[in-house]
């Protein structure tokens, strides 16, 4: 039974993606709400239908209290088969309605509905470039693709549980009392309509209230995330202090709006309370003045008592159900500043697969500033041979960083064109283009798994053997096979922490050699590819290194001039230009800034910051 429920609707069905998703909120949720409207329309009938029957019961209440006026022998002969079936009714039917309305909304909706959002959340925001993501905390979009779909979730949840069956039993309430006497209804008018003001006033107040408290806990999130993250930085630099007080900044900022959200439903309780008072002195006591007129009989004062201390007890819930509906708006709404941002770096639509037959790379007036106007590169023309490996120098800020994301299409160049072998990189998938590219980066940063899951990244059907000879080919397969993680994990399958903290930085750079190695792509893109290793492990993997090189279009970024020294070409470059380009031996020639570069390093390192 449990099963069938939840397989109503399937949260990993396909649906049209699209690079610009609703910005508005109803809409939306309207669009995450589609594999669910049949669901939707059967949950909101029968939360109807159970709100129907609890006023029913009210009214069946009444009217056993007007049948036992008379004697008891009479009463069950000419009602016993009618208490009968509706005992009946209250003992099974009731019972089955009430299951089939809350399996909908808790076995077929609401797992569904907040997995739905958060796969297709996580699936959009992956697909976001490198620069949206530098842009912005990890923590707070975690966060956000994280609280969203349990909020989106209430919401739905207070629809159909609350809102739906409330005002069912409202309408019902008044269909009942007007059927008792019309008279009845006046009250309660004039209670609804004192009602609606305070939920019109709670709702303005509780929704601004609500994504500020939403904001302010996101900001807490990112900057506890960040210090986690950076444990390192903060112990080296003993900032413990420092720290504390920058998240008890956020934290008190979240106190406060917090506490704003908490007074507004204090009043709200407040008024709720007297607005009740007059609720029940009203209907009760007008039903006692008909009653005493003769107008009324007793069923129907008891009737109007049950429902008025019925909509007391439901008033304060109904409220509470509104203010968390639109809390949780809130929170969605907060959600969506991350999960509802276009994706700017698209596929062009008529995109094909990058055919690389040679590996040339062509650069023709290449600009790329980050949209600020300077920094980055400035009208670059080059071009790479099939084959050739080029060294690239330069101080830092030259530009160097950009050519490489821009070859991997992490950005869009702002003017130019960047061909591999005669296509234009913005015409072709880019999944196809970078897995014609290998990159060893300086920054060695691994995946929260195992050694194996690392390694296999770069090629996920490589054999056990293939990951094997990937990892002595980078030095690492002995210190791999010493592993041990705290869960016992061992080797291979060893664990190697958040961003690979557990390995030393020649280990991660390693693993990260192993993973480029099992990858063979035919573009080999280097960046300070050996910066992490010491100098014996430097040299036994500077074979490694050239062995990989074979073949291949290599780019390789060194601060370490030694290790580029072999290379066809040397590019130097500054202030987003190539000043000057030849082998090793034609740049010390020149007397050129390479030459002052290699005549100012220490042990082979590049003073960057040395004055032309």
């Amino acid at each position: 039974m449990f099963r069938y429920f939840e397989n109503l609707v399937d949260p990993y069905c396909d649906y049209p993606e699209t690079d610009r998703p609703p910005t508005k909120l109803w809409p939306f949720l309207k669009d995450y709400a589609k594999p669910f409207r049949k669901v939707f329309i059967l949950t909101a009938v029968m939360s109807i239908v159970v709100a129907g029957i609890e006023v029913g019961l009210i009214y069946y209440m009444g009217r056993v209290v007007d049948l036992l006026g008379g004697s008891p022998a009479q009463v069950w002969n000419d009602h016993g088969l009618e208490l009968i079936l509706v005992a009946l009714f209250i003992l099974i039917l009731r019972p089955l309605l009430q299951l089939f309305d809350v399996l909908l909304l808790n076995n077929a909706v609401l797992p569904n509905f907040g997995t739905l959002i958060r796969w297709r959340a996580h699936k959009h925001v992956l697909r976001q470039s490198v620069g949206w993501f530098e842009n912005d905390f990890a923590g707070r979009i975690a966060n956000r693709i994280m609280q969203t779909p349990p909020a989106a979730g209430e919401v739905v949840f207070q629809v159909f549980d609350a809102i739906t069956f409330s005002l069912a039993y409202l309408v019902g309430a008044a269909v009942l009392l007007m059927s008792a006497d019309s008279r009845l209804m006046l009250p309660l008018l004039v209670w609804l309509v004192l009602y609606a003001g305070l939920i019109r006033w709670t709702i303005a107040r509780v929704g601004p209230a609500s994504q500020a408290a939403s904001d302010a806990r996101s900001a807490v999130t990112g900057r506890v995330v960040d210090a986690y993250t950076n444990i390192h930085s903060v112990k080296m630099f003993a900032h413990h202090d420092s720290e504390l007080a920058y998240a008890k900044e956020a934290i008190d900022l979240t106190r406060e709006t917090f506490q704003t959200e908490m007074r507004i439903y204090t009043i709200m309780d407040a008024v709720l309370v007297t607005l009740n008072g007059l609720l029940i002195v009203g209907v009760v006591g007008w039903a006692i003045v008909l009653w005493m007129q003769g107008q009324a009989s007793v069923g129907i004062v008891a009737a109007a008592t049950a429902l008025t201390l019925r909509l007391n007890a439901m008033t304060g819930w109904i409220m509470w159900a509104l203010t968390t509906f639109f809390r949780q708006l809130g929170v969605v709404a907060e959600g969506m500043q991350t999960i509802a941002q276009p994706i700017d770096l698209v596929d062009a639509p008529d995109a094909t697969p990058l055919r690389l037959s040679e590996g040339r790379i062509d650069l023709r007036e290449v600009s790329h500033h980050y949209g600020r106007g300077e920094g980055g590169l400035d009208r670059i023309n080059l071009t790479i041979h099939p084959g050739e490996k080029i060294g690239l120098i330069g101080r830092s800020g030259a530009g160097k960083s950009t050519l490489v994301k821009l070859l991997l299409r992490f950005y869009d160049v702002e003017s130019g064109q960047i061909l591999i072998d005669g296509q234009d990189i913005r015409g072709v998938t880019q999944d196809s283009l970078r897995s014609q590219i290998g990159m060893v980066q300086q920054d060695s940063a691994l995946l929260h798994r195992s050694v194996r899951d690392n390694i296999l990244y770069g090629r996920p059907d490589a054999s056990e053997a293939d990951i094997v000879a990937a990892a002595k080919q980078a030095e690492a397969d002995e210190f791999i096979r010493d592993l041990q993680d705290p869960k016992g994990g061992r080797g291979y399958n060893a664990q190697v922490g958040e961003r690979g903290v557990k390995l030393s930085g020649g280990q991660r750079q390693r693993v990260t050699l192993a993973r480029v190695i099992l990858k063979d792509a035919p573009i080999l893109l280097l960046d300070e590819a050996t910066s992490a290793l010491d100098s014996e492990v430097e040299a036994a993997i500077q074979g490694t290194l050239y062995g990989m090189m074979q073949g291949k279009t290599v780019i390789a970024i060194a601060h370490r001039l030694s290790t580029i020294a072999q290379m066809d070409r040397i590019l130097v470059m500054d202030q987003g230009h190539i000043v000057e380009q030849g082998s090793h031996a034609d740049l010390l020639a020149q007397g050129g800034l390479y030459a002052q570069f290699w005549a100012r390093q220490s042990g082979g390192f590049i003073d960057a910051d040395a004055a032309e």
